[in-house]
């Protein structure tokens, strides 16, 4: 193996992976530290170990994705990348066993687009059928989520009351007009403390949302009982107009091979949701080591027992994705490390594929 000198910061990683028969072996050389770096305390050298070992975990997993595309067209949870199982044992042919790194790949396409709430390029009204979406997603969220208050008599939140906020925080254009009773522009945020202003653009970063009227901590993140509305949202996506390249739109399709019951239960239609469940079951069937059913066509749901007649609508949804998040967490003596990495999958121009790293945060 090479041993290629640290970059000027002293935290360059020396990977060396190579492609072993049918499956990846992967051998990691962790890059050590010289000079200055011997002699920082036991903590500091410890976090530099596991950042290296946080980093290797992650090039790992985007060495799987790029295999994948390489035999697969669709994307779907009957892939190497969504199998618990074999991502262990890739990462025991690398040298780590579970309690030292542990790689979790998930599809950003399973996730509804926040941006695609409002049609761009303009970013003004409603996608109607994106609103349609979200009224259906958030009308069983909240009735998981909220429950009447016997002591204020509250009652749960009606789907707009989330709805209309996001839109007023996106939208532009539009003299901070307020969508319906519930929305909120700048006037209304200008009264928090601290006061801060409506972005009228795209949501940058999925805990800004946090910033928008009625999403609250409670409601945003999962606790022991319910998942929070982040964990089935995403705001990555965006592709170029197709009347204008220079122009962005976010077409939020969402994957149906990879998708989680409670979206898979807001793109069926009212009074269907009931049969998530069976969709998401069907997916994973297997007998003697091999899936039942081929899911690279998208009205594969039809198959299903008591679907045969629906339909979903069809600008909704996709079978493959771009986009994935890979969660990485690693343990070193007693000190552990965890990294969510959002990637795109891409095609370079000499036809090999690769892995862009878009957002790289360290939890």
């Amino acid at each position: 193996m090479n041993v290629l000198k640290a970059n000027n910061h002293g935290i360059a990683l020396l990977i060396t992976l190579s492609i072993i028969t049918v499956l990846i072996a992967v051998a990691f050389e962790l890059n050590r530290q010289t000079g200055a770096s011997l002699s920082r305390s036991g903590a500091g050298r410890d976090r530099q170990i596991l950042q290296e070992k946080i980093e290797s975990g992650v090039s790992l997993a985007m060495l799987i994705l790029i295999r994948d595309k390489e035999q697969t067209e669709v994307d779907s949870v009957q892939e190497d990348w969504a199998d618990p199982e074999k991502i262990s044992g890739y990462l025991g042919r690398a040298g780590y066993d579970d309690d030292e790194l542990q790689i979790e790949i998930t599809d950003e396409r399973a996730r509804m687009q926040v941006n695609a709430l409002v049609e761009f390029p303009a970013g003004r009204e409603f996608d109607p059928v994106q609103q349609q979406l979200w009224l259906r997603f958030l009308e069983l969220f909240l009735q998981q989520q909220d429950q009447p208050d016997t002591a204020t008599a509250k009652e749960p939140l009606e789907p707009e009351m989330i709805i209309n906020p996001i839109k007023d925080w996106i939208d532009s254009g539009d003299d901070d007009a307020i969508t319906g009773l519930s929305g909120a522009e700048s006037d209304h945020y200008i009264d928090q403390d601290p006061p801060y202003k409506c972005r009228n653009g795209p949501v940058r970063h999925l805990s800004e949302l946090l910033r928008v009227r009625n999403i609250t901590p409670e409601r945003f993140f999962a606790d022991d009982e319910n998942a929070g509305l982040g964990d089935f949202l995403t705001v990555h996506g965006l592709t170029p107009a197709a009347n204008n390249p220079q122009d962005f739109t976010y077409g939020g399709r969402i994957n149906i091979n990879t998708a989680e019951i409670p979206v898979l239960a807001a793109l069926l239609p009212t009074g269907l949701e009931f049969l998530a469940p069976e969709m998401a079951a069907f997916r994973k069937e297997s007998s003697g080591g091999e899936y039942l059913y081929d899911l690279t066509d998208p009205t594969w749901y039809r198959q299903v027992p008591g679907m045969g007649e629906v339909e979903i609508d069809t600008s909704l949804v996709a079978v493959k994705s771009d986009l994935f998040r890979i969660r990485c967490k690693a343990r070193h003596n007693q000190s552990s490390m965890a990294a969510r990495v959002i990637v795109r999958r891409e095609q370079k121009k000499s036809g090999k594929w690769k892995c862009r790293v878009l957002r790289w945060q360290y939890e």
